[in-house]
Order: structure tokens, then sequence, then C-alpha cells
């Protein structure tokens, strides 16, 4: 009987209590490799250097939702590894269960809502502002994503896009300007390089030739869509000079994976020197068909202003 009875002493294999310490441990080891891991992430490897004035808000954003998201993760392991050891069953009793604590359940619920809920509101109010309307002083700058290139316009002294027709595309005209609108006719293109004066705010339009694009500067830390039909925007200030890379955020092709671009950001000074320098490039004359349809519109209209 003693025998039987010290033997009923010694731990079984896989008893409640031998996992409940395990996990127990393996919760803590969780923790610490994720504390261990978010400072290594936070001193060798992270954003790259800021470069625009909106850039900060959102780096400024992201902290703050990984600090929230850290508590979090961090409360929630603790609960659980402290739950496993604290309340595991033993030799003698079954594990502690607790049900229907309304306390417990109204924390759990409406907590994680309010976290929710700020962080919302937080990321609209930042996504506003950062759509907010450009100043009168903006830089223009027409970006428009094909596969697998960027196709950069400026206005001109004009100010003034020229006007585009789709059927005017060809390989002396990428971007399909029509020669006969006056405005077009200083236009400057370029090809996968886009220059950009530091510390003046520019006004990004975006625009696709094909198929759903999405412009991409890590630095800036502005990204939006380029959408084909439409013209999307962006507004971002450069804060630092030097060479930055354009990237397409968005799977457009089998060419996706080498669809990069150029940023050069120069000062005011040598902004303006490289833009005195340039002179558009002469555009093909080529006269777009005129359909039955339209030729019909034109001439009710020409009857209609007599």
């Amino acid at each position: 009987m003693a025998r039987n009875g010290s033997a009923s002493q010694e731990p079984r294999e896989g008893h409640p209590a031998q996992a409940g310490s395990w996990l127990g441990v393996f919760f803590v080891g969780l923790i610490v490799a994720f504390v261990a891991a978010s400072a290594y992430a936070l001193r060798h490897w992270w954003l790259p250097p800021l470069a625009s004035a909106q850039g900060a808000r959102i780096d400024t954003l992201l902290k703050v939702f990984l600090i929230l998201v850290s508590i979090v993760f961090l409360g929630i392991h603790v609960a659980l590894a402290m739950a496993v050891t604290r309340f595991r069953g033993d030799r003698v009793r079954a594990a502690s269960h607790v049900h229907e604590n309304r306390t417990l359940e109204l924390t759990w619920t409406i907590t994680p809502a309010v976290i929710l809920i700020a962080m919302t509101i937080a990321g609209g109010v930042t996504l506003a502002r950062l759509h907010a309307a450009p100043p009168e002083d903006a830089l223009r700058v027409e970006v428009t994503a094909e596969q697998f290139g960027w196709n950069i316009r400026y206005p001109g002294p004009d100010g003034q896009f020229g006007r585009t027709d789709p059927r005017l595309i060809g390989p002396d005209n990428r971007l399909g300007i029509d020669p006969s609108d006056p405005a077009s006719r200083d236009d400057l293109v370029y090809l996968n390089e886009l220059y950009l004066p530091v510390n003046r705010p520019v006004h990004v339009q975006i625009r696709s030739k094909d198929v759903l694009h999405s412009f991409f500067v890590p630095q800036f830390r502005m990204k939006q869509d380029a959408v084909p039909g439409r013209t999307t925007q962006m507004t971002l200030m450069p804060t630092s000079t030097g060479e930055f890379e354009i990237a397409c955020a968005e799977l457009c092709g089998l060419g996706h994976f080498g669809m990069k671009g150029l940023v050069k950001v120069l000062s005011a000074e040598e902004f303006d020197a490289w833009l005195a320098q340039q002179r558009p490039k002469p555009l093909p004359q080529v006269t777009v068909p005129v359909t039955p349809e339209a030729a019909h519109t034109a001439s009710e209209a020409g009857q209609a202003a007599h």
C-alpha cells in the first residue's frame, strides 16, 4: 500500500500541472522573443531615412500605433502566462474556471473598441491633412504610369498642361499630347526621371495608360494609386536633397519588378538652373481621325454658333 501510495505521488506524463507550467514558459519566451526582435528591428532595420514633410505625420502615426499594439500584445500574453500558471490544475484539484464575469467581459469588449475607434479617427485626420488642397505656389508635376515605366511631365512656363488624346499616343508621343493645343508646346516630358526642388510643395497628378499602378517613394512615405481613366493627386514637400527610387507598389504585370524610376531632389538654385536649360521636344504633327459622329456634332455646333 505504501509503495502504491508513494507511486501515486509521482508526476505523471502529460499531467495538467506540467502542461500548465510548459505553457507559462512558452508565453514568457514568446514575450522575450518579441521584445528582443523589436529592439533589434528598431536599431538595425526599420524605415529608410525620412525625406518629406508629410512623411513626419505618417511616421508619428505609425509609432503611436506600434506602441498601442505592443502594449496590447504584451498585456494579453502576460495575462495568458499568469492564467496558465496560477489557475492550472494539479494532482489534487482541477483547473479553475470562471464563468460570466460581467466586469471582465465589458472590459475586454469596450477597451479594444475604444482603441480601434481612436486609431481610426487619428488615421482619418492624418489622411485628410495629407490630401488637403495644395498651396498656390506648389510646383505642378504630372506622373503617368505605364507598363513598365514612369512618364514625367512639367507644364512649362505657362503653368498649364497641354491637352492629351489617347489616339495620339505613339513612339514619339508617349502621352498622346495634342500638338494643336497651345498649352502643350512648352510641356517637358521625361521617362523615369523626376526632378524636384527641396523645401517647396509639389502637387503631383497621377495617371495610368494601361493597368493599375501605384506611385511610391519610400523616403517620402507617400503612396498613391495610378488608376486608368482617373487622375489621382498627392501633395508632398521634399526636405532632403539626393536621389530616391520610385517604385511601383501594385502588381502590374510580368515586368513589375523592373518598374523603377528616380527622384532627384535639388536645391532651389540647382532646380531653377536645370529647368532653365530644358527645351520641349517637338511633337509629331498627327491629325486625329474624325468619326462621322464627331463631324456631325461639329457641324451642328457650327450651325448653332451662326
